[in-house]
């Protein structure tokens, strides 16, 4: 069936200015990390991207090694790309990375100019595309010069392979530093992509202020702890759920006794303000404008709907982040 998306779609969600650019980005968007594999019924994956861009997520994010198994995630959204998504490429902001092992050999993996610009293409074959919206090095590489990593990233954009290039999982001493090299070669960096959720608050400990201060942009991944800021985990470890049946992703010894209080606790606090607790949990990553946008994963549509639903909640008032702190420290 030929896909009508729905007409209000830019209503629906808040966009954002990313960084200093002329790039406005959805309040949330929708990664394609485990759910677009061969583990998902391809019907299911197309239903997933239809849904967010009927809210109004046009941002999807990919790197080369999604799936399973490695580029099937890309490889399956070229197929999106030709049914559903060609005539509306340029509503797309469209992203992909490289840094982890992608194929055998020292030229399959980590910071290299030689890797960075193969993996890339592949990506692009993979997905059907001349170039994406977003190119990111996905984790520093302490082997390589970070000028020679920084000059593949210069010269991707300078291809016309990529309109903007970002970092993910690099420190504030070493995004600095990225910032600097880029900046000297005259390529901004536009964003950075940093794990960010109330249970791993490590970028306010100096990377969101070198993020402030140099005016680039911030997109969190697993806002959501994958899945464990949600009513999944409140009486502790279902049959269904990832700790119980991909400790890959996360480890069942993780979901403490302490940790299911925490949960607990703060899903009260989320009643009170009448949201569920994922929804609070986004509506938190998001308080800080330094934070751009938040990265969503979606087993099913309806998560997508439930995720929106967060943006409409209300600021915190300082009680409630008092509070939240409070249970987070115990």
């Amino acid at each position: 069936m030929d896909y009508t998306p729905a007409p209000d779609r830019y209503e629906r969600i808040p966009y954002n200015r990313c960084g200093r650019s002329g790039l406005l980005l959805p309040a949330l968007s929708l990664g394609f990390w485990h759910n677009f594999g061969n583990i998902t019924p391809f019907g299911t994956q197309q239903s997933i991207a239809r849904k967010a861009f009927d809210l109004g997520i046009t941002h999807f994010d990919f790197a080369n090694n999604y799936g399973p198994p490695y580029g099937e995630a890309e490889r399956n959204f070229g197929i999106h790309m030709d049914r559903d998504w060609h005539t509306h490429r340029d509503e797309l902001i469209i992203s992909t990375k490289a840094g982890y092992d992608m194929w055998p050999g020292p030229y399959g993996d980590h910071g290299s100019k030689k890797y960075l610009i193969a993996s890339l293409d592949q990506s692009l074959k993979r997905m059907h595309l001349e170039y994406v919206d977003i190119f990111y090095h996905h984790r520093p590489d302490p082997d390589t010069p970070i000028e020679e990593t920084m000059a593949a990233l210069d010269q991707i954009v300078r291809s016309g392979k990529a309109l903007y290039v970002g970092i993910s999982n690099y420190g504030p001493e070493q995004a600095k530093l990225a910032i600097d090299t880029l900046r000297k070669m005259g390529t901004p960096l536009l964003i950075h992509q940093p794990s960010y959720s109330m249970l791993n608050r490590l970028p306010e400990e100096g990377l969101f202020d070198v993020l402030r201060k140099e005016q680039v942009g911030c997109i969190a991944f697993a806002p959501l702890r994958n899945g464990v800021l949600t009513d999944k985990y409140l009486n502790g470890i279902p049959a269904d759920s990832r700790a119980a049946r991909d400790p890959r992703y996360l480890k069942a010894d993780f979901i403490t006794p302490q940790l299911v209080e925490k949960l607990k606790k703060l899903n009260e606090l989320a009643l009170k303000r009448g949201q569920t607790l994922a929804q609070m949990a986004l509506r938190w990553v998001l308080r800080d404008k330094v934070v751009t946008t938040a990265l969503v994963g979606a087993s099913r549509p309806e998560q997508l709907e439930e995720n929106v639903r967060a943006l409409d909640g209300a600021d915190f008032s300082a009680e409630e982040l008092r509070l939240i702190d409070e249970i987070l420290a115990e």
